[in-house]
């Protein structure tokens, strides 16, 4: 039946990586909550989602399959025969619940929930207030006391997903009103990732990004205040992760650093070693249920395309943990964009199967600020032309040297310079494809020259 460990996974929405103080962002304050959890436990620097996207990427964690695996590449229920988490943990005695971002786990009945929040709604704040999820998880822990069971919670932030807070999105889509924050960052505050332009629009719509940042750490702080008073603190294992990057061009929905690299950070009293850091191994999406079920000394009856990553969160050495794959499939809008990538600390190599040079990409990013920014400014700059360009059409293949380039901002894959480290990558995405049955490999190898065997 398990050890009786309790386990707390927070998620925000769309936040980049270094967004977070202790992961190297510069803006002041913006997440005191999460910097003190990752000072009581162990912080990852090359943890990544397997897929940059908000529903696959959470059915991604907790299946552990690929969203080809679990029938959802993109906004798709997963298949009727998938095993889920929360399936398995009821089965061994455990008491599930979900606050907020009810619809990214579907269908309902196949995760198990013994407690079911939606907070996208407006007596809920649209999942943007502090208060409601701490309240919400302060009666989540009740329930399970009373029950006498360990729990599993999965509480979901709705920031900083948009609309930001203070934007005229939230206008149109909170039927005329701003969201409350309780500290509103100026555009000369903002810090500006260097795949972005510094334009003024720019600033001024990540000054909202970060003002959503910092109400998202008051949510995951309020989270843990009350799992702190319920009294089960010191047994629970704490995670917190970003579900995908930013809601900006050339983060999420796509397949760079940006998009799938995220703020992992893990807390367990008397097993993670405080204010400790991993910044050699590669860690995945699709590793956490594998992990988990491991931490709980649960058995998995099924297969999982993860593998648990438990002994590096106890300080232990692990191999073959030197790179991660990540892919991507569609937007929202059900447009198709399958790309495929695998990256590790020295390159990224891209595959888009979808670009022919007419193909036109579309994105939610698209309605805010910065891409309209970016888009005016092309007209009188070449190099933000280029990026446009870029954004909107791709190309096959890209190939970034992230020691030098961690921004991806030149793509090398027509450089003769790198053509061997091309070929390399291009074999290991293959195997891996071919390992996993990717229905993407048939264009992969129609394309692409044979790897080596």
């Amino acid at each position: 039946m398990g050890n009786g460990t309790n386990v707390l996974l927070m998620l925000a929405d769309d936040m980049n990586y270094n967004t977070i103080g202790c992961f190297g962002s510069p803006v002041e304050d913006v997440s005191p909550n999460l910097d003190k959890l990752a000072s009581e436990g162990i912080r990852f620097e090359h943890a990544h989602v397997s897929i940059g996207v908000c529903q696959p990427s959470r059915q991604c964690m907790l299946t552990g399959l690929y969203p080809h695996h679990n029938g959802a590449p993109g906004f798709d229920p997963i298949r009727e025969d998938v095993t889920t988490l929360p399936e398995i943990l009821r089965e061994h005695g455990y008491y599930n619940g979900i606050i907020g971002k009810t619809k990214h786990c579907m269908p309902v009945h196949k995760f198990a929930w013994d407690y079911f929040e939606d907070t996208q709604n407006p007596q809920n704040c649209f999942g943007r207030s502090p208060y409601i999820y701490g309240k919400d998880a302060a009666q989540f822990f009740r329930n399970a006391k009373e029950a006498g069971k360990p729990f599993f919670l999965m509480a979901n932030s709705h920031d900083p997903h948009r609309p930001f807070a203070g934007s005229e999105e939230e206008l149109t889509r909170f039927f005329g009103f701003h969201t409350y924050a309780s500290r509103t960052y100026q555009p000369e505050e903002a810090w500006i990732p260097g795949f972005l332009p510094d334009l003024p629009d720019v600033r001024k719509e990540l000054a909202q990004y970060y003002t959503s940042c910092h109400r998202c750490d008051e949510t995951m702080g309020a989270v843990l205040q009350a799992l702190k008073d319920s009294g089960m603190e010191e047994n629970t294992l704490v995670i917190f992760m970003s579900d995908n990057g930013m809601a900006f061009p050339f983060s999420k929905a796509n397949c760079y650093l940006n998009s799938t690299k995220t703020p992992f950070i893990a807390r367990w009293p008397r097993h993670i070693q405080p204010n400790s850091r991993n910044n050699t191994d590669y860690i995945a999406g699709v590793d956490f249920m594998e992990t988990i079920l491991e931490a709980l000394e649960i058995q998995n009856p099924v297969l999982s395309d993860g593998r648990s990553y438990l002994p590096l969160l106890l300080g232990e050495k692990q191999t073959e943990r030197d790179g991660v794959f990540t892919q991507f499939t569609s937007t929202a809008a059900r447009r198709f964009y399958p790309m495929r990538c695998v990256q590790n600390k020295k390159y990224g190599y891209i595959f888009n199967a979808w670009a022919d040079g007419e193909t036109f990409y579309q994105n939610e990013s698209m309605m805010g600020l910065t891409y309209k920014a970016m888009k005016a400014a092309a007209e009188e700059n070449e190099e933000i032309a280029e990026r446009v360009r870029m954004f909107h059409y791709r190309c096959r293949e890209e190939l970034y040297d992230f020691e030098k380039d961690p921004d991806a901002l030149h793509n090398l894959a027509k450089d003769p310079d790198y053509g061997e480290t091309l070929a390399r990558l291009r074999n290991e995405l293959g195997q891996e494809m071919r390992r996993s049955n990717d229905p993407v490999l048939p264009v992969f190898e129609q394309i692409l020259p044979q790897w080596e065997e």
